[in-house]
């Protein structure tokens, strides 16, 4: 089977130590490409020589919106200047996070909307980043129509998340659905249209419960198709072939 890890930070200081032995561990265990997101300026450079490395990985380059006092306003700048030389596949990781009483909404908002206003003019996708904010996004994106994308680690509605598909988006699910006490989400991902659904790690984060508590690893994407294909009770080899495709329409990646 051909799995396609759509979000993995395998670019970050978690993995410096044996970050060639965990891609050789993902391909071993059929994770053919990986789409590595950018979270803030500073760290583009290194993503993208990583990238460049392996074909099989697919760099992204964004200002995450938790992240929002390391951005400068010149990063903005940087991102158009970064995302015409380097070509990466999309735009992120992107978003809106309130989930801490003090974030600062505005200034979150703003830098969404300018980074969703580069992906619109380059006719990229945009990898999303949402927690406790889908209203607000699914408003931005009203205001700001994109190509699509993926809404990562996905834990909206059901009415949300159709509207997300309504728009061209398709839906990531990691880790947190192979624990069975995420009763919420796994009927989410049971009762969505197959062809909105992609895999991802969120490496070095939300790992896999049988790796509770220790760093993730895109190794373990395909606990993530036996946890889904588990909630859908259909065949993991028929979800691996339409996860994949769904990837590669979502982000327009090439067949290997």
């Amino acid at each position: 089977m051909t799995l396609i890890d759509t979000h993995c930070h395998l670019d970050v200081e978690a993995f410096d130590a044996d970050r060639a032995e965990v891609l050789a561990a993902a391909r071993a265990a059929g994770v053919r490409s990986i789409v590595v997101p950018g979270v803030d300026a500073a760290g583009w450079d290194q993503l993208l020589r990583l990238c460049a490395s392996d074909a099989g990985l697919y760099p992204a380059l964004g200002l995450h919106p938790v992240y929002l006092d390391r951005h400068q306003e010149s990063d903005l700048l940087a991102l158009e200047q970064a995302v015409a030389s380097a070509k990466p596949v999309a735009i992120g990781e992107i978003g809106l996070d309130f989930h801490a009483k003090d974030a600062d909404r505005d200034g979150q908002l703003a830098l969404c909307r300018a980074q969703l206003a580069i992906a619109r003019a380059v006719r990229l996708p945009v990898l999303l980043h949402v927690r406790k904010a889908h209203e607000e996004m699914l408003g931005l994106l009203a205001e700001t129509p994109v190509i699509g994308g993926v809404a990562h680690a996905f834990n909206g509605s059901l009415q949300q998340a159709q509207r997300y598909i309504e728009l061209g988006f398709c839906l990531g699910f990691g880790g947190m659905l192979t624990f069975e006490r995420s009763s919420r989400l796994r009927r989410l991902a049971a009762d969505l249209p197959l062809e909105a659904l992609v895999l991802e790690t969120d490496a070095p984060d939300l790992s896999v419960a049988s790796h509770q508590y220790q760093r993730n690893s895109p190794a373990y994407l395909p606990e993530v198709l036996t946890a889904l294909a588990a909630v859908r009770e259909t065949s993991a080899a028929r979800l691996a072939a339409q996860t994949t495709a769904n990837a590669r329409r979502c982000l327009r990646l090439s067949a290997d």
